[in-house]
């Protein structure tokens, strides 16, 4: 593929996306490298997991039970069905889980309706999950971003991952959960590309404590300005460093 017939290169190309984008790389390697994480890493990868449902469960305005001056539900209104859906979501993704890459590699839009299927089985009837909105513009965006996922692009994986969110995020295909699934698709790339093999970064929490950064660069990537989606790419590695930070911390707090 020439970089003129990539899509994504002048993505690639924008101010300060490429430097960041390789801080994020740089980061999320010695979080792998570190000693906990060599051989325990399973360990790691499941608190991971459960940080990261959390906060892309409180970014979609439902709950986190583990977290000071969150609501907690009581027994009789049951549990907070957005949590329930992003944590089903992260074990599935849980270290790489490599089941689901492989579907993600052959087949995109069938990982993203089983992500769905998983984070709304609470929010929706049995017969909506997994199964996108109806309408032309759905329908062709999102096998766009197959093709694009399947060989369609040679970017750096961080612009990938960006790319993946901030389209699903835009597109909001299926009407509930697009958040979870969104986030949950930028983790799926980040692990199927080996920019992080064993999902032990967690930029989730990032985008969580900068809602307002997170919201306003998602809505400059909609816009499709070179600014807006400058932006929204390089506040996407950002929050891939910051995730990497999040996953030495556990190492840490593991091995101490």
């Amino acid at each position: 593929m020439t970089a003129s017939a990539d899509p994504l290169a002048p993505l690639a190309e924008l101010p300060g996306v490429a430097a960041a984008g390789e801080e994020a790389r740089e980061a999320l390697g010695r979080a792998h490298r570190h000693r906990t994480n060599l051989r325990g890493w399973p360990t790691t990868a499941a608190e991971a997991s459960l940080r990261a449902a959390r906060a892309s469960s409180v970014l979609d305005g439902g709950g986190d039970l583990l977290r000071p001056h969150s609501p907690v539900p009581s027994p009789r209104m049951g549990p907070d069905p957005v949590l329930a859906g992003a944590l089903r979501v992260s074990e599935a993704l849980e270290g790489g889980a490599t089941s689901l890459v492989g579907v993600w590699q052959r087949a995109p839009l069938q990982a993203i309706a089983r992500l769905h299927a998983l984070a709304a089985a609470d929010l929706a009837d049995d017969d909506r999950l997994g199964r996108p909105r109806g309408g032309d513009d759905v329908g062709r965006r999102l096998a766009l971003l197959a093709d694009i996922v399947t060989g369609g692009t040679r970017v750096p994986a961080p612009v990938l991952a960006a790319v993946a969110h901030g389209e699903l995020l835009t597109l909001a295909p299926f009407g509930t959960a697009d958040g979870v699934v969104a986030r949950a698709v930028s983790r799926l790339v980040t692990i199927a590309t080996g920019l992080d093999p064993h999902g032990l970064g967690v930029p989730e929490v990032y985008w969580m404590r900068h809602t307002g950064d997170y919201r306003a660069a998602a809505r400059g990537f909609s816009s499709g300005t070179p600014d807006g989606l400058a932006a929204w790419l390089v506040l996407s590695a950002r929050a891939l460093h910051a995730g990497a930070r999040e996953a030495l911390a556990i190492a840490q707090a593991v091995s101490s």
